[in-house]
Parts: structure tokens; sequence; C-alpha cells
């Protein structure tokens, strides 16, 4: 409950053919018997994730994967399993069997990588079995124009070598990301609104709540957290104005007229909406679900599973929100955790959790899909502020995306 999230960690995805020793690589990058190994080829399966904290890297995810030449009908959907990894990647370790060297099969899978724009390290392993030659090992940096370390994984040679090229190649654009940090000052007063009903998971905060109180900390100002009906007396008892609220979601519109207009307004959904994806988008989105008519297709993205409530938001009150506003039968399909339908085409309009669970990779994947196909996207936060009459409100923190709806 105390780590760092899934979603905030640099994600070091591990890739190659079956028995170059991916699994071995991540057992002694862990110091942990994560994989299991074996010299059977495809014994990896499904993709075995582990968090840890890399020095100096800081927290990550590292993603063993199977094998990229796995054979027959199962092993096609393990394959698949595996580029579904690269959604995600931050950086991509590709491995190779010193005995076999890097072949056709890992450069054009390389090429792949950094068409993405997605940091690669190459790794020759199992150099206990085959000595790689120091000019060898130039020539192949040079040629395929990526970092490449020389390993023995089973007898944990050059291990540290590649933690400090990891260090040095890893991309996280996540840590210049604020969720709110760049809308306030240090020293300001934050308040955050956070119904406690059933769906709240008992003895803590949901996730974007716990998230948002960090940020703001980290920022030097100060979160103040109360509940929607204790919302009017707790701004009373303040010794001065707060520079921002946040509410969640659900509770916007009472949220709304218990806070003065010159307090700043925005939700925990609108935030993410900013630091995992892209406002703006979300916003373009917002107008183009306006336009649904009957037989429209919505597709109701959640980016974690939970057990659903009677009102569930995503099951039962978004649907309900949407079909009041087209005025029409609109059909819904739903999808959540990891899994995002490759078929999207079949869709209008996309409505989307805070996806605080995934990381910015992953959403960042989702909304080109989604903007590539024509597909209007926006989140639960953005559609429920809409639909209560807040939505012009709860964008004036952000001017930039303001602008767009007096547009």
């Amino acid at each position: 409950m105390n780590s760092t999230p899934m979603g905030d960690r640099l994600h070091i995805a591990i890739f190659g053919r079956r028995n170059a020793g991916k699994s071995s690589l991540i057992n002694a990058l862990t110091n942990q018997e994560i994989a299991v190994v074996s010299d059977v080829p495809g014994t990896t399966t499904d993709p075995v994730y582990k968090t840890m904290e890399l020095l100096p890297v800081g927290p990550v995810v590292i993603i063993d994967t199977a094998g990229l030449d796995d054979e027959g009908e199962l092993g096609n959907l393990r394959i698949e399993k595996t580029y579904d990894v690269l959604r995600k990647t931050n950086l991509a370790i590709v491995v190779v069997n010193a005995v076999d060297g890097i072949t056709e099969f890992e450069m054009d899978f390389i090429r792949k990588l950094k068409e993405r724009n997605t940091a690669v390290i190459g790794v020759i392993n199992k150099i206990d079995l085959k000595q790689v030659l120091a000019e060898e090992l130039e020539k192949q940096k040079s040629e395929l124009g990526i970092p490449i370390v020389a390993v023995s994984a089973s007898e944990k040679v050059g291990i540290e070598d590649l933690k400090r090229v990891i260090s040095e190649n890893a991309r996280f654009d996540q840590d210049q990301l604020s969720i709110v940090g760049d809308l306030i000052q240090p020293g300001d007063f934050v308040v955050l609104v956070t119904p406690i009903d059933k769906a709240a998971p008992k003895g803590r905060l949901i996730l974007p709540q716990q998230q948002t109180i960090r940020d703001i900390i980290e920022s030097d100002a100060m979160a103040i957290v109360t509940k929607e009906h204790e919302l009017k007396e707790t701004l009373m008892n303040l010794s001065k104005k707060p520079s921002l609220v946040v509410t969640d979601s659900q509770a916007f519109l009472k949220v709304s007229a218990d806070t003065p207009t010159n307090i700043r307004l925005t939700s925990f959904s609108i935030l993410f909406a900013r630091y995992k994806g892209e406002l703006l988008e979300m916003v373009k989105g917002l107008k183009k679900i306006e336009e649904l008519k009957s037989g429209s297709r919505v597709l109701i993205v959640e980016g974690c599973t939970h057990h659903r409530q009677a009102d569930d938001i995503g099951k039962v009150k978004i649907p309900r929100w949407i079909r009041q506003m087209s005025g029409g039968e609109i059909e819904f399909e739903w999808a959540s955790g990891a899994f995002f339908p490759k078929d999207i085409q079949r869709f209008d309009a996309i409505v989307h959790c805070g996806g605080c669970m995934l990381n910015k990779q992953e959403m960042k994947y989702r909304m080109d899909v989604a903007r590539e196909n024509g597909i209007a996207i926006t989140n639960y936060g953005m559609l429920i502020a809409h639909v209560q009459g807040v939505l012009k409100r709860s964008l004036e923190p952000f001017p930039a995306v303001s602008l767009l709806l007096e547009e």
C-alpha cells in the first residue's frame, strides 16, 4: 500500500527469442528467483511483472516476456501478449544468445522499437559459453546505434554494467510531470474533497487521492482533506483562502455549490486526464460525444478491475448520462484492466477512467489509437462535469484548455 504505484514506475521489458536467457537475466537483475529458468524453449508463457527499486534509477517494473519466435497456435497467442507489453514499455532490453549472436531477426525487432521511439539496450547473454570480443561489440553498437552489454546472467557477470547502462538510457518523462504541483505555490492550502462511500477501499483512500496528497506535500503546500458534507464548514474555518479545491467527480455538483466562485475548482479525474493522458484531446472528445445518436456504440474503459457496486459509475451512471445527453438508444461495451480492444473502429466514442493504474506510455497508446481511428475519447470526470454543468468552471485552472471551450 505504501509502495510506488505501478503506473508511476519505469517499465523495463525484456524481449528476445526463446532460450536467449531472458528469465535468467531478470533473476540476475532482481537478485531473486522471479522467473522459472529452463533449457526447454518456451518456458515463459504470460509476461511476468516484478516491481523493485533499481538503483540509481529508482522504482521500476521489470517485465519478462515469452519468446518472440514462439511457434504454433498457442505460441502465436504468447507472441501477441509479448507485443502488448510494448504499449507500456519505457525501456526495451533485447537479449540474444552469445552462441547465435545478433541476427537479422533481432535487428528487425530493434528497428521496429526505434521506429516507435522506444529506448533500446542490447544484451549479449551467455558469454560463459562463448566469449564476445571487444572489437566485435563496438562494431555492433555502431551498426545498430544502441548500447550493447555483454553478460552472463547465470554467472552474474556484467550485471552491474547493465544496471549502469539502464540508468544512463532510461527515459521516464513521468518524472517531469506533476499532478497538481505546477498549479500551486509553496505555502498554499489545497482542499481535497474525498467522499467515503461503498466504493471506497476499507481503511484507505483511493490511489488518485493518495497520489495528489503526496504531490501537494512535495510542492511544499498543505493538503486539507474533507468529505463533501463538511466542505462548507472546512472552508469557513480556514485562516486563508485555499488556492484550489479538488473533488471526487461524483460530488461535483454539491462541491461546486459550496465552493465560492473566487476559489478554483477541479476534480481528481480531470487532473489525471492531464497527468496520464491529454486534457485538450479529451475536451475535444467530449464535444463529439454530444453528437451521438441512436445506434452509436460507446466503449467504457477502466484501467483496473474492481468489485462493481449496484449503481456503478462505469456500468450504470455513465451509460445513463450518455443516453440522456443523446436522447437515443446507445449501445455500450466495457473493457477493464490491461485489456484494450484492437478492433475499436466499430466504436463512435470511448469514455476512459482516470488511468491511475496505467502508466503514461499505455495511456498514450490508447489515446493514439483512438485518434488514428477518428474516435472521440474523454474520461469519467470530464463527462460528469459536463453533465452537471460545471465543466467550464472545472477547467478554469487550465487556461489553454478553457479557451477551447469558449471557441
